[in-house]
């Protein structure tokens, strides 16, 4: 597996494109911002799926304008509603603006199971930064957006952020992190 990691917006998310080498098609984790240079960065392969690991503005601020037609959109149903809540998806709050994503085309949950671009993916159901913050594992690497980074966790004051919830969550997916390669979705 092939991954790139782009660092996009005004929070600097990471971003990460997965493909296999003998495959047309990747899929985009987190496109926070920056559409052309994620576009660009695929080398020409054709998105078929972009995963969310979260519903905040950072996450979603690129997939409207990532989607094509037949792009799959995932993110776990407790977060789905924050795709178009500038409220919820504490853009309003943050950043003085509105940020809005396309509803979803596959609503996942803890255990779900895909194969998309030739990849395997796990969902791992990870609540606290948000009710639905999900980490993927994909061929022994993890992805572990805000609920996990190099040096500390994710914060719990936005709406629906629980502390509680996020150490029961960074308790499991500790061991995970200390085996594979884990991939946060802010580097500091």
């Amino acid at each position: 597996m092939n991954i790139k990691t782009l660092t996009v917006g005004p929070v600097a998310t990471c971003c990460y494109i997965l493909s296999k080498e003998d495959r047309q098609d990747c899929i985009v984790i987190d496109p926070g911002a920056e559409p052309e240079r994620i576009r660009r960065a695929a080398d020409g392969k054709k998105i078929a799926a972009v995963l969310l690991t979260h519903g905040h503005f950072d996450h979603i601020g690129a997939v409207s304008a990532l989607m094509d037609k037949d792009t799959a959109l995932l993110i776990h149903e407790l977060d789905a509603p924050m795709l178009g809540d500038p409220v919820l998806n504490v853009s309003r709050l943050l950043m003085n603006r509105e940020t809005i994503a396309p509803a979803a085309t596959d609503l996942l949950q803890e255990g779900s199971r895909r194969t998309l671009a030739g990849l395997e993916i796990e969902v791992l159901h990870t609540p606290g930064h948000t009710p639905g913050s999900v980490c993927y594992r994909i061929e022994d690497h993890l992805f572990t957006g805000d609920t996990l980074f190099e040096h500390g966790w994710g914060r719990t004051d936005f709406p629906g952020g629980d502390e509680h919830a996020l150490f029961a969550s960074l308790r499991r997916i500790m061991p995970l992190a200390k085996t594979m390669p884990f991939h946060p979705g802010h580097e500091t």
